[in-house]
Parts: structure tokens; C-alpha cells; sequence
């Protein structure tokens, strides 16, 4: 059934058309179309190794079981069990990616961690969530780059933007975006009371260079000023940071980690594309939400999942009710239950 669903034929046939379009002279006259066509032509080879890989394990298995039957050896009984359980596993995780068919859902994400009221606690608990997604990328062999990061004044981060770049990057932490909740005994607090925090996740697309979101210059108000530093020598003498405001909606991007003006004004419009793309998304989604009759629930009054390590341990997604008692092992990065459980729901109307 599944591979009705992938249509494997269908992506060979592609492919091999696509690879004589990239055999013409002329292709790369037109450089933006030619890495177009060559990042498709590479996608749609991985895809198909993927399956015809599988293919060959699962027959090569099968042979193995006809073996064990007819010479009734059960010393491969083991064997062949952790096989299967592996082909099992992994045509599992190739199935989930029919969850992720969205228009953005196989490109690199631009992740956003906001401290919410609480000071220094709720300063600690956004960097304690930037550290999780950075370890939950590390499991997924995902390359994470530090776009900015505001420091807290005692403790922590105010704020921190990263991107996130391998396939489906976006479409797995889209599920992590809205506000998440901490209840702790408060390090920062002298009697050593119990605090609740929150901190806000924004998770965008990331915006191919005028093609998804075009920028009129008009629109741009682009102002440079000295990056931040600890003093002494490290300080930028020279006005280096970058802010861009969008004049029509208001949306800010700002980046001072490169030494380089032009690499922070790169990098921050980078971000503002993505984040111009997300207000179009949204705007979609509430006007299809509209025309369903559903309640959207939007910002800071979305809250997604409490993260309660006292007076007991849990963690628990409020959209799914999925829920753990291991707060330590989902805060070192291992999300992918929570993470499939949402994308599964969403997609099932939950």
C-alpha cells in the first residue's frame, strides 16, 4: 500500500526525466532554475534509494525465512527477528512522512525561544528549551547555526533565534511552536519557593530569496548600530549589527553575530523572509479556520505543554495528552514522541 502511496515508479520516471533536462548545455544559463532542478533531482534519488534499499533488505529477509524453514535452523531466529524489527522501524518512520506533505514541511526551519514574565526563572527556562531543540537537532544529525541570542542580565536568555537546516527540518518543529511551561523550585529564589515560568517557541520556514516572499526596498527601514558585547577588547568598534523593520506590518529582524555589516544584514533579512512567510501561513490558516467554523488560538495564549519538576515529574502536551514521566530525558532533546504525536493528531483532526 505504501508504496502505491510514494508512487516509487512514478519518482523513477521523474528522475530520469529530470536528468536529461540537467544533461542540456544550456541549463545553468539560468543559475536559480538549474539548482532548482539539480536540488530536486537529488531529493527524488534519495527518496527512491530509500525505498528500492528497503526493498532489497525485505527480500533478502524473506530468503532467509525460507531457509529457516527448510533446513530448520533456529539459530537464525534471532537474527532475523532483530531484522525485521529494524525494516519494521524504519518503514514506520518512512510511513510518518505522509503526515509531513505541507508546502514547507521538507525545508530547514528558523526557530525563535522569547522569555516570558518571571525574570531570571523565566530567562533560565528559554535557555534551558534553546539547549533542548540544539540537542534534539544534535539526535537528528540536523546542522543547528546560532542567528542571535540576547543574554538575560542575571541568568539565561531573553531571546534566541537558530537555524535549523536538513530535510524536514520545518516539518517536524512546526509542532513545537506556542508557549511552554516550567513548575520548579526556583534556583534564583533565596527561599527557595516554587516558581512557574513560560517561554515562547516561534517556529518559521524558511523563505527561499525572492521567490516565496518578495522584499520591496521601499518597505525596508534598515538601521546599524555597534553589536553588543561583554567589554574590553571583544567590543565592535565599528557599527556592525543590523535591524530591518518591515514599515507595512511592523515585523523587526535583527542580527549582530557576524563581525561582517553585510553578513548581518544577509542574515537578517533571511530571517525577516521567513518570518513575512509565517504571517502569510498564518493568515491562511485562520481564513481556512474561518471557513471551517474553528476557534484559532494565537500567541501567548497558546499553551502547548507543561514541564512540572515539582512537587512531581511530568511532562505533558496539552493538545494530545501525551505525557512522560522523564522530564530529564525530553529536555536533553528527546522530543520525537511529543513531536509525532501532535503531527499525527493534526493530521487526523485532532
Amino acid at each position: 500500500m505504501l508504496w502505491c502511496v510514494f508512487d516509487i515508479p512514478e519518482k523513477e520516471r521523474e528522475s530520469s526525466e529530470i536528468e536529461k533536462e540537467a544533461a542540456r548545455p544550456d541549463l545553468w544559463q539560468d543559475q536559480e532554475r538549474a539548482q532548482g532542478i539539480m536540488r530536486r533531482l537529488s531529493a527524488l534519488k534519495a527518496e527512491v534509494e530509500r525505498w528500492r534499499g528497503l526493498e532489497r533488505r525485505v527480500s533478502e529477509l524473506a530468503e532467509l525465512v525460507d531457509l529457516d524453514i527448510a533446513e530448520g535452523e533456529p539459530t537464525l531466529d534471532d537474527e532475523i527477528r532483530s531484522e525485521l524489527n529494524e525494516v519494521a522501524s524504519r518503514l514506520d518512520e518512512m510511513e510518518f512522512k505522509l503526515v509531513l506533505s505541507g508546502e514547507y514541511d521538507k525545508g530547514n526551519a528558523i526557530l525563535a525561544v522569547h522569555a516570558g514574565a518571571g525574570g531570571t526563572d523565566a530567562q533560565d527556562w528559554a535557555e534551558m528549551l534553546l539547549r533542548m531543540y540544539l540537542r534534539w537537532a544534535e539526535r537528528y544529525g540536523y546542522q543547528a547555526a546560532m542567528l542571535e541570542v540576547s543574554p538575560g542580565e542575571e541568568a539565561g536568555i531573553k531571546s534566541a533565534l537558530i537555524e535549523v537546516i536538513g530535510d524536514y527540518a520545518y516539518g517536524y518543529l512546526k509542532a513545537e511552536r506556542g508557549v511552554h511551561r516550567l513548575v520548579r523550585l526556583s534556583p534564583f529564589d533565596a527561599s527557595h519557593l516554587r516558581h512557574t515560568s513560560f517561554a515562547l517557541v516561534e517556529v518559521m520556514p524558511e523563505a527561499k530569496q525572492d521567490v516565496d516572499v518578495k522584499l520591496n526596498p521601499d518597505d525596508l527601514r534598515i538601521e546599524f548600530f555597534r553589536a553588543s558585547g561583554h567589554g574590553g577588547q571583544h567590543v565592535q568598534k565599528t557599527s556592525t549589527a543590523v535591524r530591518i523593520t518591515h514599515i507595512p506590518t511592523g515585523l523587526v529582524a535583527t542580527c549582530q553575530k557576524e563581525r561582517s555589516q553585510f553578513q548581518n544584514r544577509e542574515t537578517a533579512l533571511k530571517v525577516l523572509r521567513s518570518r513575512l512567510l509565517d504571517l502569510e501561513l498564518a493568515k491562511r490558516a485562520e481564513e481556512e479556520a474561518r471557513l471551517k467554523g474553528e476557534h484559532v488560538s494565537a500567541g501567548w495564549g497558546n499553551q502547548i505543554r507543561s514541564y512540572v519538576l515539582h512537587p512531581y515529574r511530568m511532562v505533558k502536551d496539552h493538545r494530545t495528552e501525551y505525557e512522560t514521566s522523564n522530564p530529564d530525558s525530553v529536555l536533553d532533546g528527546d522530543l520525537d514522541p511529543f513531536i509525532k504525536a501532535y503531527l499525527r493528531s493534526s493530521v487526523g483532526g485532532g
